[in-house]
């Protein structure tokens, strides 16, 4: 069982240097990862001198940067190094990037500011061109995260790890990078496939006075149609290859801008032509449907952590060994959970054939124990959470944050062709309007699923009824006409293996075995005796905790360093081939 994921270690000099958003290409691009100077301190003004190297995109607190070191709420982060603009890109505009800065940053360059951002999770960028000098240039950030200080999304990080909540990750912790476009150029293209009117629509906003193209190949690279794309567009499809887990299916397009007939922006994307709906079957049960057919779904909890790099993938490679050895195992769905990755694993999936639940990250205070642990262990799983104090949700302005940078969590992946269904909130933490939020992610984007309130406390929203059961056996609740069940996590049969266990005096799990062999046999007998029979009584989904232990959380499927799968793969593999219609 001993199988290493080998690109664990392959982390050099210029760390995550592949392209970093392939559903938006151009040709053109430079890597700023690396070496930073890089410093600690309560000055909110450049520091006179930076006394540390930092590798980034790694976080300070992992030591694959090099730093290992946690900042206070109320210290800064600041970066520093330098960087020549290609002198190809002459007279183009320069746009600079980041995949992701937690929490607060602002940048500068030659000393001067560019812009500020705000949110943990997601990409931004600045045009820098005003600011660049003729030579080598000066880049600055300066960032600050509260961590759990403060009510903004932030994850499962903690000022100091203990249980469920984990080691921090601050300051830049995704790809920077350089890219040249032209003074018009394209900002984003929106495409949605429907499977069954055979279409793909496409949305742009086209710079006035220009003429943009889409040309769309098979795989083989074979031209299958093109279009003019307005405003909005729709593409006949009549013969549509359709996407699924064990088929993944992907056209490619290239986008063309023109201008009084000269190119002034190339970009290249791709899509999947699938569908998700729900279906009534023959007994009454809501089913999940993908392409219009019931689909059962076998996922697992994926928290996107590593032991030396922490949110951040140490290579890409790491991305694709989790994604492929879950699909290895039989599973065709991971739930990314309260995290956004990189655009580069969403690709992967793509690429791969796995489905994706994609969790909103969570914020606002901890919640009390009572009600996220006593009641909904007396299936005491509706309390309102209009009762914003008792959810710990009265900040009007974390409210508004958390809106807002879901909103924009929904348009950064809506092109991803594996994310099947959005999930605002988890087990209650931070919740609040569930329903009314999940009706507005619904609006905003109707073909994928939405689990409103996943595990409790639910309130009646689109469109499952969502359930987490630990330790106590799994129990169809009471049928719903209008949503199916989904047991949206279970399982998190634990095991310590002291050559790859984080700390073994503080791990945990929520029933401990000694050996892989009983491990494997509990598992099974897990998904025999509780999960395989609900199936005929309206089960549509279930997701496994987890893919890998974190930290003293010994849950996993693999070992925190990835060195060991601690389950037989055969067996996992022969489970889900049963989780079947």
């Amino acid at each position: 069982m001993a199988t290493e994921c080998k690109f664990y270690q392959q982390i050099g000099a210029l760390p995550l240097n592949e392209y970093p958003r392939p559903q938006f290409a151009r040709k053109d691009w430079l890597c700023l990862n690396g070496a930073y100077d890089f410093t600690i301190c309560y000055d909110y003004d450049p520091p006179e001198t930076y006394d540390r190297t930092i590798l980034v995109p790694f976080a300070p607190e992992y030591r694959a940067s090099g730093v290992e070191r946690h900042p206070e709420p109320d210290e800064y982060m600041w970066y520093r190094r330098s960087f020549t603009v290609p002198a190809a890109w002459a007279g183009k505009r320069i746009l600079l990037h980041f995949g992701a800065v937690d929490y607060t940053c602002e940048v500068f360059v030659n000393g001067i500011s560019v812009g500020a951002h705000t949110g943990g999770y997601l990409p931004f960028s600045f045009d820098i061109t005003d600011f660049l000098t003729d030579g080598g240039n000066e880049l600055c950030l300066r960032a600050n995260d509260p961590t759990d200080k403060g009510g903004q999304p932030r994850g499962k990080q903690a000022t100091k790890s203990h249980g469920f909540w984990y080691k921090s990750v601050s300051g830049i912790w995704q790809t920077v990078w350089l890219e040249p476009v032209n003074q018009t150029h394209l900002d984003r293209v929106r495409m949605t496939p429907d499977v069954f009117k055979k279409t793909l629509t496409v949305a742009a906003d086209v710079p006035e006075g220009c003429v943009l193209n889409a040309v769309i190949t098979d795989a083989e690279g074979a031209v299958v149609t093109q279009a003019a794309i307005g405003r909005e567009t729709v593409i006949p499809l009549p013969d549509a290859r359709l996407w699924t887990p064990e088929d993944p299916y992907l056209y490619n397009v290239a986008f063309t801008l023109t201008r009084d007939g000269e190119t002034v922006d190339e970009v290249t994307s791709y899509f999947g032509m699938r569908s998700f709906t729900l279906r009534k079957d023959m007994k009454g049960y809501m089913r999940l449907c993908l392409n219009g057919k019931p689909y059962f779904q076998s996922g697992l909890l994926d928290q996107g952590y590593w032991i030396d790099t922490g949110l951040t993938p140490p290579t890409d490679g790491a991305m694709v060994y989790d994604i492929q050895k879950m699909k290895d195992m039989g599973f065709n769905m991971l739930r990314k959970h309260i995290k956004v990755e990189p655009l580069r694993w969403y690709y992967h999936c793509d690429r791969l054939g796995m489905l994706v639940w994609q969790d909103m990250v969570s914020g606002g205070d901890y919640e009390s124990n009572f009600l996220v642990g006593v009641l909904p262990n007396l299936n005491i799983r509706n309390v309102s959470d209009q009762h914003y104090a008792w959810f710990k949700r009265t900040s009007e302005e974390d409210k508004a944050e958390f809106r807002r940078e879901l909103d924009e969590m929904i348009d950064t992946l809506y092109n991803s062709v594996s994310i099947c269904c959005w999930v605002p909130f988890n087990e209650g933490w931070g919740q609040f309007d569930a329903l009314k939020t999940g009706l507005a992610v619904k609006l905003k984007d109707p073909t994928r699923f939405v689990d409103h309130a996943s595990g409790w406390h639910d309130m009646g929203g689109p469109d499952f009824v969502s359930i987490h059961k630990y330790v106590t056996p799994v129990r169809a609740p009471k049928t719903d006409p209008h949503r199916p069940f989904v047991l949206s996590e279970f399982g998190g049969y634990s095991l310590i293996l002291d050559e790859h266990v984080w700390n073994r005096n503080k791990s945990f799990g929520y029933m401990m075995f000694r050996s892989q062999k009983s491990l494997t046999a509990a598992v099974k007998r897990l998904y025999e005796k509780q999960i395989v029979p609900l199936l005929a009584k309206g089960l549509s989904a279930a997701v496994y905790t987890q893919v890998s232990d974190v930290e003293a959380e010994v849950n996993g499927l693999l070992t925190y360093d990835r060195k060991v799968v601690k389950v037989d793969e055969g067996v996992m593999r022969e489970i889900n081939a049963r989780l079947k219609y």
